[in-house]
């Protein structure tokens, strides 16, 4: 069972992913804020982490730099996620070290794509 560490401070928008990602038989690790996030990183070593952007304590910019500046956690696909999806923004969450980037409210078909292929590349 792959593990998927969600950071987002979205109690409504990580109690549906949750459920939804469980339903599909991955196991979800909650994080509520970008310093939480990048502690269950380090602890818990995700398959995947999905990042929210808007985040207390630590945005999930920063979050993501120090994720990819870690060598135990350097590798582990990151997704970003954003409800504020402007221009560049795509560009901005793949320099600061994100795989992927997907907008918020959730298209849970097309992110469930985007995680199954971090998934498996980095299973491969």
């Amino acid at each position: 069972m792959a593990k998927i560490l969600l950071v987002d401070d979205d109690e409504a928008s990580c109690d549906m992913l949750k459920r939804r990602l469980e339903s599909r038989r991955y196991q979800v690790i909650l994080a509520a804020d970008g310093m939480q996030g990048v502690a269950l990183a380090k602890s818990e070593s995700p398959d995947l982490i999905l990042m929210d952007f808007s985040l207390p304590l630590l945005d999930g910019w920063a979050a993501t730099q120090q994720i990819r500046a870690a060598s135990e956690t350097a590798a582990v696909p990151i997704i970003g996620l954003t409800a504020h999806a402007f221009a560049g923004d795509r560009q901005k969450a793949i320099d600061a070290g994100c795989n992927d980037y997907d907008t918020k409210p959730v298209d849970f078909p097309r992110l469930l794509k985007k995680i199954e292929k971090w998934i498996r590349k980095g299973i491969a």
